[in-house]
């Protein structure tokens, strides 16, 4: 099997936004990155402008073709939601500016594809995201979280890739009955 494209899953934060670059190798999930860029304290546009910044810089060094970003879920203080969107919108706006293709999954689905629980918890996507990746030590729990968004999105792709087959010979089913259908329909009139 060819080497995959590499993808950038970010994690972000307006004090810690976690990245992670991955690629699939024979066959196998290898980690070429990751890291945590460390907002300093400050107005929120100079926090954004380092988000976007430090962004920049991985995907300058890393060169991924993609970006997967978790989307945001709405929690109980709209005003830390509304600060998430806007770390997330500037690691989106990064990605974008590079000209990669962003993907969005949610929680649950980064959960699920990394951990096979969709209610895990962050030391449990940690180890695993260790795991999968055959990682020496554990990633920081930000950069876990973004090397996960990224392990999902090449999850989805495999799933895309299996299901394509699938979907054409159902296609060519529902095709072929309803070939049935009419011309036993013509030969009953």
């Amino acid at each position: 099997m060819a080497t995959s494209a590499r993808i950038l899953g970010i994690d972000p934060g307006l004090n810690r936004t976690g990245w992670g670059v991955i690629e699939s190798v024979a066959g196998r999930l290898v980690c070429v990155d990751s890291g945590v860029i460390r907002v300093p304290a400050g107005e929120l546009p100079d926090r954004l402008a380092a988000i976007l910044a430090g962004l920049n810089a991985v995907i300058v060094e890393t060169r991924p073709a993609r970006a997967s970003v978790e989307k945001v879920f709405v929690n109980v203080n709209p005003q830390s939601t509304l600060l998430l969107g806007q770390a997330r919108g500037a690691a989106i706006c990064a990605a974008v500016a590079a000209g990669l293709p962003v993907r969005e999954h949610t929680a649950l689905q980064v959960k699920q594809a990394v951990v096979g629980y969709g209610k895990a918890g962050k030391a449990q996507v940690q180890m695993m995201v260790q795991r999968l990746l055959g990682l020496s030590a554990a990633p920081s729990l930000d950069a876990a979280d973004a090397l996960a968004c990224a392990v999902c999105d090449l999850h989805a792709d495999r799933l895309l890739a299996l299901s394509g087959p699938l979907l054409s010979a159902a296609s060519r089913n529902r095709r072929s009955r309803s070939a049935w259908r009419s011309r036993g329909a013509r030969l009953a009139g």
